[in-house]
């Protein structure tokens, strides 16, 4: 299906399914984030997922080229990065599959009825504060720095929306792992998976991928360490497979 492209827009191919994706690299692109966190979840077949802080789509795109989920919603305050999602939406014919929401995640429980989705995903802001902000307004500011939402902001609506025993999946950096994990078990997201993410092999790790159960009993499985580079622009076997190369 053919969509109108705006200024600074251009089309990326994807590399599943022949999917593709409408981004801005002047205002916000996707990043290995959303990349990994779309292999790291493991989505029943026929589930209803959410994906909560959307930016322009690429986690649910991903999810709908990967797993047999039946329907995918999609919450993005920001209404350009909401469009763009839209529009990459029609262009890869998944309207039927795929619905994008303009909304506040803080307010995602007057848009979703409770306990409705088997699986609530995000990629939220990782940074605390006013650190590195030179324009708080900014599209890339808002996805990296707690403005419009915080960490238990999204922890608490995804609690509301899923159903006793679905998932919550989320990538974020783990210096604040300890704050993760706090929060999660606070809503009666119990942990139930981990993944550290390491750039290099001798490097420390940039990256934890997480995932909790509502109303999970208290046990968690520290999975095998994703290593992402074997050497400069080299990605390792394990990396490749997420990518779908």
């Amino acid at each position: 299906m053919a969509v109108e492209l705006k200024e600074n827009e251009r089309i990326d191919d994807l590399q599943r399914n022949g999917y593709k994706i409408i981004q801005n690299p002047k205002k916000f692109c996707f990043g290995m984030d959303a990349v990994l966190l779309s292999g790291f979840v493991k989505v029943k077949p026929g589930s209803h997922v959410l994906d909560l802080g959307t930016g322009t789509g690429i986690i649910p795109i991903l999810l709908e080229a990967k797993t047999q989920a039946d329907h995918i919603s999609a919450l993005e305050i920001q209404e350009e990065s909401a469009d763009m999602a839209r529009r990459s939406v029609a262009l890869n014919n998944l309207e039927h599959k795929i619905a994008i929401i303009t909304g506040d995640i803080k307010e995602a429980d007057k848009i979703f009825d409770a306990a409705s989705f088997d699986m609530i995903t995000c990629n939220p802001p990782y940074m605390i504060g006013q650190h590195g902000l030179t324009n708080p307004d900014a599209p890339k500011a808002i996805a990296r720095h707690e403005i419009l939402c915080t960490l238990e902001d999204v922890v608490r609506s995804a609690a509301k929306l899923l159903k006793t025993g679905g998932s919550f999946c989320m990538v974020h950096r783990p210096f604040r792992l300890v704050e993760i994990i706090t929060v999660m078990t606070k809503y009666r997201l119990e942990p139930k998976r981990m993944q550290l993410v390491y750039p290099y092999v001798d490097h420390e790790p940039n990256m934890v991928l997480i995932e909790g159960c509502r109303g999970g009993k208290s046990r968690i499985k520290v999975e095998k360490p994703l290593i992402v580079f074997q050497k400069p622009n080299v990605y390792t076997d394990e990396m490749n497979d997420v990518y779908g190369y």
